[in-house]
């Protein structure tokens, strides 16, 4: 017989009472055991037949449940609900619970979410404790938050990978990642707690990112893509979603990432003859003048400069020397821009 670890006894897989106790339940599903506590004290969902003074011991249906609970809030529903899911039973009460938290989300507008991220509220967005605020948010970005809270990796990587096959890039991104993002910065801003759980999200992003960056195969585009965030700029997770959805359309990219010098930049675009330079510039303080952009190469045909993030400084007649130059405000339009760009679009309407 295979071993088994020691938090999770062989007679749990066989329906048993084994009475497993709080900290192997709590290692088991991924919480910390005053988590457990706090649910049985609030949504009456416990070990089977406590007594009050005796040690918890929780049976595997008591565990099954937990289990079962704690998978439906990382899809966004709310714990009472899925407490309440968990507890009715494992199957259909659960699809009901997902299917009132999606039809919460959609009732949702780009208005009110546009006025969550809006200066005007952030004072309101402290998120103290061990939740994230998110108003108005999707049940796919409160399920992200909460995993990313416990500090489960595995649960981060997961949704995001579920949410990429199934969405998207730029519908994970927009919807899913900038608000938990968003979220962890007022919080970090009003508490001074957080930065490693922001760390330890941005690392599963990038990973997930990257994931769907490496299944292209045969890029459509000729002339290249570059992508890097020119020095002192130290963030660079934005240019892995671009190079992500341009992936999802087939087109390849040169990455070149964080804190690049203008000087190996510039000899960059002249060594692949690129078509389009994407750079992303993100950190408070520190704004880039487009005029800067003077010292890349002016090749022929010109390549187009496409500028995201909030760290450049508004441009005059957006043009620097000869290179033309656009700024994008999201993911959505900065695809468009560069599939435009290297001629496999033409442009919206707007």
């Amino acid at each position: 017989m295979p071993d088994t670890p020691p938090s999770l006894p062989a007679a749990v897989g066989d329906g048993l009472d084994v009475g497993l106790g709080v900290a192997a339940v709590a290692r088991r599903i991924g919480v910390a055991p005053g988590t457990l506590r706090t649910w049985a004290r609030r949504y009456g969902i416990g070990p089977t037949g406590h007594v009050a003074g005796t040690q918890r011991r929780y049976t595997s249906a008591d565990l099954a449940r937990l289990s079962l609970m704690r998978r439906l809030m990382l899809e966004g529903v709310t714990p009472a609900d899925a407490a309440r899911a968990a507890l009715e039973g494992p199957v259909n009460p659960a699809r009901r619970a997902l299917r009132r938290a999606r039809d919460r989300a959609r009732d949702v507008t780009s208005a009110s979410a546009a006025a969550a991220s809006g200066a005007g509220r952030r004072s309101r967005a402290g998120g103290g404790g061990r939740i994230v605020a998110l108003r108005d948010a999707s049940p796919a970005a409160r399920g992200l938050a909460r995993a990313a809270m416990t500090l489960d990796p595995a649960a981060c990587s997961g949704l995001l990978a579920t949410s990429l096959a199934r969405r998207g890039v730029i519908a994970s991104w927009q919807d899913m990642v900038l608000p938990v993002l968003v979220g962890l910065g007022e919080r970090w801003r009003a508490t001074g707690r957080g930065v490693e759980v922001e760390h330890l999200l941005t690392e599963c992003v990038e990973d997930e990112l990257r994931a769907t960056t490496r299944r292209l195969s045969a890029p459509r585009n000729v002339s290249p893509v570059l992508l890097a965030a020119p020095a002192p700029e130290e963030h660079s997770l934005a240019l892995h979603a671009v190079a992500a959805a341009l992936a999802e359309r087939r087109v390849g990219v040169r990455m070149f990432g964080a804190g690049v010098p203008l000087t190996g930049l510039a000899e960059a675009v002249t060594r692949t003859g690129a078509a389009v330079v994407f750079l992303w510039a993100q950190g408070a303080g520190r704004w880039h003048d487009p005029a800067m952009l003077d010292v890349l190469p002016g090749i022929r045909p010109h390549p187009l400069v496409v500028l995201g993030g909030p760290g450049w400084l508004p441009p005059d007649g957006l043009q620097a020397g000869a290179l033309a130059v656009r700024r994008v405000d999201d993911l959505s339009s900065a695809v468009e821009v560069v599939l435009v760009g290297l001629g496999l679009t033409t442009p919206q309407a707007r």
